[in-house]
């Protein structure tokens, strides 16, 4: 899977709208929970749910785009269902609790 890296309020927005599932992953560069959850959630995102749109937005060149979105804490995951916020994960995130949370609208809209 290509690492889609979005830089622009305009591209995010883009992203949520065109994608029936879509996770906006906010990272910075000197966060060691976003570097060391970040393949924790590409693994994820690829084998259970592999319809989810995942892009990244790093909050320390973009500031701006998590600012738009009040995502002040990294890393910090945004879960859309058709355009619309659905479940919001910051700082410490269990991957097995993010995988539930996600299952059931999942399985809604894709299956």
């Amino acid at each position: 899977m290509l690492n889609n890296e979005l830089n622009s309020i305009e591209q995010v927005e883009k992203t949520v709208k065109e994608n029936p599932a879509t996770l906006v992953y906010f990272y910075n560069d000197n966060c060691a929970p976003c570097l060391s959850l970040r393949p924790k959630v590409i693994e994820l995102v690829e084998k259970e749910f592999p319809k989810i749109e995942l892009a990244f937005v790093n909050s320390g060149i973009n500031p701006e785009i998590p600012a738009s979105y009040q995502a002040f804490t990294n890393p910090t995951l945004i879960i859309f269902f058709e355009g619309r916020e659905y479940r919001r994960e910051s700082k410490y995130i269990s991957i097995p609790q993010l995988s539930e949370s996600i299952g059931r609208p999942y399985g809604m809209i894709f299956e």
